[in-house]
């Protein structure tokens, strides 16, 4: 059994040519925001959670994107409201957010 029942990768590479990326759509501030909020909720949630920062994923163009493992669940999202939803469905319940999923 891994040590972390999930872990969860943000892309938040940067190009330095100014094509599309991850970075370009605030990645990085999101990544943050997710960590914080899995501390915030730390006695809710039953299992261990890790989030991580990763560099290019290579789906820029359904950017921006974090993946969940074990499952390998990729989604792309928007806003707060839809980290949110990842971090109460998936992270907590266990349940795939069909709407952000790529």
């Amino acid at each position: 059994m891994s040590y972390y029942h999930y872990h969860v990768f943000f892309c938040t590479n940067l190009r330095a040519d100014g094509s599309q990326c991850c970075q370009q759509y605030g990645a990085q501030e999101a990544r943050d925001y997710v960590k914080q909020r899995v501390k915030e909720l730390g006695s809710v949630i039953p299992h261990k959670i890790r989030i991580n920062t990763a560099g290019c994923m290579d789906r820029c163009s359904e950017g921006p994107v974090l993946v969940v493992y074990p499952e390998a669940t990729w989604y792309s999202y928007v806003d707060h409201a839809d980290l949110d939803e990842i971090i109460t469905e998936h992270l907590v319940a266990g349940r795939t957010v069909e709407r952000l999923r790529i």
